[in-house]
Formats: C-alpha cells, sequence, structure tokens
C-alpha cells in the first residue's frame, strides 16, 4: 500500500513568482510527508506492507513555433531561452536554496518565449535520505534490522537517476519525453548537495557565487586572515565569514542571526575544507582547498556546479617549464593539455577548452593593479600560454622523457595537476573558468622545490598571488554576470536553465 501526501493538481502561470510558489507548496508538502513518516518509522511504527513515498515537483513549459522572440535574442543571451519547438522540463529541489536562481529562470522563459509555466507534481520519488533537513540525522538511531527495513518502506537514493548525460550531451530523451530545461535533476541535485557539506565541511548555503580554488593551504591561511580582517570592518561589503563547521563571524556592528547558532568546530578538517566570504545575493567570495590532484578537483567541481556560480577560478602553484621563467612569476593559461585523464570519459580528448576572454582580461588586468607593473614589466613577469595538467605527480622522473617530449611539442609553459581538470568541468558544466599559476619550481632546469627554498617563496608570493584573484573576482563581478556568461559555451541544444 503507497502512502502519498495529498494530491497538488497541475496548475498554469503567467509570472514567476506564482510559479515558484507553487513549486515550493509542492516541494514542502512532499518532504514535510516523509519527514513525519520517518518520524513514526523511527518511534517503532509497524509501517510493515506500507511504502512510503512522495515526488519532486516539476516545471514544464511548451514553445510553439510561433512563440514570441524578442529581437536579437539568439545574439544576445547564453542562457534564458530554447533553440526550437517542443516540450520542456525538469524536477525542482530545495526551492528555499535555489528560489532567486529559480524565479529568474523561469522569468526568462516567460519573457524570452511568452509562453504559460505549467508547475505540478513528477513521478520521481524523493528519496527519504533527501529530505533530511541539514541537522537532522534521524536514521542514526535505528538498529540494523530496522535500517534494513528502510529501503522496504521508503525511497532511497538511485544513482540511475543522478547521471551527467544532459550536461555530457549524451542524453537522448525518447519520442514522447519532453528535453530537458535544466543540466541537472533534482536527485542530482540533491546528491551533491549531501556530498558538498561531506567534503567542504559547510552547508551549500553558504556558497557564494564566484569559487576560488587552490592546491596549497598556505592560500587558505592568507584568505582566513582577509575574512576575519573583513569582519572587523563596519563599512566592508561583506557580511559574515564562514568556516568549515558551519562556524560564522558575522561583520562587526551585525547581529547573529538564528543559523550562525547551528555552527560547530570540527573536530578535524574535512577533506576539502570550505570558506565563505559572504556577500549580498550570493555574491561573495567562496574558496576551497582541493588539496593535490585531479580526482579532487574533478569530485569538487562536479559537485559545485549544480550550485550555478558565475565563475571559478584556480589560484595555484605549478612548475614552470621555461628557462625564462622565475620562481613566483605569474602564468596566465590561454590552453591546457589534459593528461589528467580524469574527465576522459566525459569530455573526450578531442573536444578544446578555450580560453574565455572576459575571464583572461579580468585576470590580467588583476595582475596589472596588484602588482604595479604594465606593458613589458607586466609581460617579465606573467606569462600567457598552454598549462599542461598530470595525473603523475613524478612525471620528470620517468626514464624515457616521453613526457617532457610532449610538453615541448605542445608549447607548454606550465605543469601542475588540477588546472586543466577545473578548466575542462567549467567547459562540461558551463561554468566560466580561468587558470592564473605562480611558478614554485623548475624541475627541468635544476630549480626543485626544496624546503627553504620553498619558505621563501611562499611568504613572498602567496598574499599578492591571492589579492590578485579577489580582485579578478570584483572586476567579474561589476561586470555583471551577463557580460561573463558566454554562448561560446553553449550546445546547439543547449538547455534553457543558466
Amino acid at each position: 500500500m503507497q502512502h502519498l501526501p495529498p494530491f497538488i493538481a497541475p496548475s498554469e502561470h503567467h509570472d514567476a513568482d506564482s510559479a515558484l510558489a507553487q513549486i515550493q507548496h509542492i516541494y514542502q508538502s512532499s518532504v514535510a510527508h516523509l519527514r513525519q513518516a520517518m518520524r513514526e518509522f523511527v518511534a517503532g511504527a509497524d509501517m510493515t506492507s506500507t511504502r512510503v513515498r512522495a515526488h519532486y515537483p516539476y516545471v514544464r513549459v511548451q514553445v510553439q513555433s510561433g512563440s514570441r522572440k524578442p529581437e536579437g535574442l539568439h545574439s544576445r543571451l547564453s542562457y534564458g531561452f530554447v533553440a526550437e519547438t517542443g516540450r520542456f522540463e525538469t524536477t525542482l529541489t530545495r526551492p528555499d536554496l535555489f528560489a532567486f536562481y529559480i524565479r529568474q529562470q523561469l522569468a526568462l522563459l516567460l519573457q524570452n518565449h511568452g509562453a504559460c509555466l505549467q508547475v505540478g507534481t513528477s513521478n520521481q520519488p524523493i528519496p527519504i535520505h533527501f529530505s533530511f533537513a541539514e541537522d537532522e540525522h534521524m536514521e542514526g538511531s535505528l538498529s540494523p534490522a530496522r535500517q534494513a527495513l528502510m529501503r522496504e518502506v521508503f525511497d532511497l537514493p538511485d544513482l540511475t537517476a543522478m547521471d551527467d548525460g544532459i550536461a555530457n550531451g549524451t542524453h537522448e530523451p525518447a519520442a514522447s519525453e519532453a528535453r530537458p530545461l535544466s543540466l541537472f535533476t533534482a536527485p542530482r541535485i540533491d546528491y551533491s548537495l549531501q556530498r558538498l557539506r561531506h567534503y567542504t565541511g559547510t552547508s551549500p548555503r553558504w556558497f557564494q557565487n564566484y569559487v576560488l580554488f587552490t592546491n596549497y593551504q598556505f592560500y587558505i591561511d592568507e584568505f582566513i586572515a582577509l575574512g576575519r580582517a573583513e569582519m572587523s570592518k563596519p563599512d566592508s561589503e561583506y557580511i559574515a565569514f564562514v568556516e568549515p563547521g558551519n562556524m560564522v563571524t558575522r561583520r562587526v556592528g551585525l547581529m547573529p542571526e538564528e543559523v550562525d547558532t547551528q555552527g560547530q568546530q570540527p573536530p578535524r578538517l574535512p577533506q576539502m575544507p570550505g570558506y565563505h566570504l559572504v556577500r549580498k545575493g550570493h555574491s561573495g567570495i567562496t574558496m576551497v582547498n582541493i588539496g593535490v590532484g585531479p580526482a579532487n578537483a574533478k569530485t569538487i567541481t562536479d559537485h559545485i556546479a549544480v550550485l550555478r556560480p558565475h565563475a571559478w577560478l584556480m589560484l595555484g602553484h605549478c612548475a614552470g617549464l621555461r628557462t625564462t621563467q622565475q620562481l613566483g612569476d605569474y602564468v596566465l593559461a590561454h590552453a591546457y593539455v589534459r593528461e589528467d585523464h580524469v574527465l576522459d570519459e566525459e569530455l573526450p580528448l578531442w573536444v578544446p577548452i578555450p580560453a574565455l576572454a572576459e575571464v583572461q582580461v579580468a585576470l590580467e588586468n588583476a595582475v596589472a593593479e596588484v602588482t604595479g607593473c604594465a606593458g613589458p614589466e607586466l609581460k617579465r613577469i606573467m606569462r600567457t600560454g598552454t598549462v599542461a595538467s598530470t595525473d603523475n605527480r613524478n612525471w620528470e622522473l620517468l626514464p624515457d622523457n616521453k613526457p617532457q617530449r610532449r610538453f615541448s611539442q605542445s608549447r607548454a609553459v606550465a605543469l601542475d595537476m588540477e588546472s586543466a581538470t577545473i578548466a575542462a568541468n567549467g567547459f562540461r558544466f558551463r561554468v566560466p573558468y580561468g587558470t592564473l599559476l605562480c611558478v614554485s619550481d623548475k624541475p627541468l632546469h635544476g630549480e626543485i622545490k626544496l624546503p627553504g627554498m620553498a619558505n621563501q617563496f611562499y611568504r613572498e608570493r602567496v598574499n599578492q598571488h591571492l589579492q590578485i584573484g579577489i580582485r579578478a573576482v570584483t572586476l567579474l563581478r561589476d561586470a555583471g554576470p551577463d557580460q561573463l556568461h558566454s554562448r561560446k559555451l553553449r550546445s546547439f541544444a543547449e538547455v534553457a536553465f543558466q
């Protein structure tokens, strides 16, 4: 016997606010139903032969051949419209977290196509674990036998509903099936929200629309110092600084909020700790220490992508491959050699990863402003060129010199382990990306990373490098998202949601 929440009939909407309100109503009704049933299950209620189920809301739009399209639509926008006629839909989750984003996407659909939106209850079940509030862990007190019974009573996460076929361009809907409106389905988003809490030690609610990645704790130490300093300034544009464990520091003069009390110092740092310099409208900066290696870089970007950030940038160290480079020089990547291999199945190597002009200009201007260099002097300390990323940290120890030969043939100027992965996943998930690295060693020229040399390098360059990244974010933010989201990341039949 199925135990379902009260049925909510599909409804039509001609404005984004009413559509969002209905999405929120359906979602809240569904999760309230699941949470109440779970409380009863934990209390020992007999649910033998009962299937407790609730479903995600959906939004659907039917685009007719005569739908209104403003003059110049396809030359200006990179999202907010579909290229063909037909039926398009997506499931939705966490309309509390994504309220601004969902409202914006729905408003653009209405503006660009003049069609009405249909909102209803989908046939996609909500897994019970995805219905819990962030601070709820109701299943932890269950006996092993009762935990085993959960799968007979509730829907558990189903990986077949969470693949990245839409983003990868491999999804082929059946003739009777609607085409997707979004890159991610609701279960896929919920899965990543859970993973983000696990990997970064912070709630998804704190993530900002501009993300910096680094592969060294030194950068995080500087970011922490900067964040705490900003909180001591009454006129700071940032309103809070959040550290792992959801430890919130409010800007001086601001009252604590209820959510601040949920923070707790973690017993140890998570695998990829996240820090958030919060600004109104999620327009601040998130920084994540991804550690070393392309696997971490892919893992974290796979999950942050569901938050639909406006840009992510890699700030890290690299090996300089040219004799003219000095330790501490910067490298602005304009192309990538992908020997990281972690994305070979999702994004074939024959797919080029282009540099994005808006991001490149912001990074170059930021280097010039922070260092005070211009013209030939700027070119002396920053080289623009190809960055190679490898999954072999000790590539230089291979006896046949084949990696060195390939890097030379590709005209690479620097080598690291993460940048190509982050750029490639940005391309794959339509998140604007960029890379600015700092030369920390030159293994081909006898300048290897030794403790004394490294300490001096860190003292002299890490703070400046971070300041450059933050300035680049400021320039991108000031230009506005409309300038940043480029049509060069659209596929032939792109989804409408950004």
